[in-house]
């Protein structure tokens, strides 16, 4: 009998050592699947970003928009003329997987008749003739006319130096404008 009830202790004691070794070997395996998840891929992610920003309908030309990924956060910057684009480019943003929050700095600009006068006036001294039009090739043009109270902001890129100085000169001609800022980049 004695050795009937050592047998059972033994077995009790092997079952909870079991028992223990299969939780501690679970816990490992858990914590080492989280530790190598891969990394949050910044480069698909900022791919990702963009192709939502510019599938939005009511961005365009007199529009600006730009942002920074941070991890999974994305920031939104810029300046637009409706607040209807602001709001469809942050919803835009939620909805890309990966990305678990959007702060929203986006700057809706005054409603100004003067200033939809500018923007007009802009568009047809910018981008008449051969020389700048193909910048307004796309559903996005490369080139956008940023026009806040009668100060005109250039944003965007352009593929020369000739093609910047044409820009800046051809904004700065505009009757009205009280200032011009190019801070187009060549690339």
């Amino acid at each position: 009998m004695r050795i009937r009830n050592r047998l059972m202790k033994f077995a009790r004691a092997s079952a909870a050592l079991a028992l223990v070794a299969l939780l501690a070997g679970a816990y490992t395996a858990r914590a080492a699947n989280t530790t190598q998840n891969p990394a949050v891929d910044e480069q698909a992610l900022n791919k990702q970003v963009h192709h939502a920003l510019i599938m939005n309908p009511w961005y365009g030309v007199f529009d600006n928009i730009e942002y920074k990924v941070n991890g999974t956060q994305v920031v939104l910057t810029g300046q637009v003329v409706q607040p209807v684009t602001k709001s469809d480019a942050e919803k835009s943003v939620r909805r890309v997987e990966g990305v678990t929050q959007v702060v929203d700095n986006i700057q809706v600009l005054p409603v100004s008749p003067f200033d939809d006068q500018l923007r007009r006036a802009e568009f047809r001294a910018i981008f008449s003739g051969t020389t700048l039009g193909r910048y307004t090739m796309g559903a996005v043009p490369s080139v956008h006319i940023i026009v806040d109270n009668g100060h005109v902001t250039l944003e965007g890129a352009v593929m020369n130096q000739m093609d910047y100085n044409i820009a800046r000169i051809r904004a700065s001609q505009v009757p009205g404008v009280f200032s011009v800022t190019n801070n187009l980049h060549i690339g």
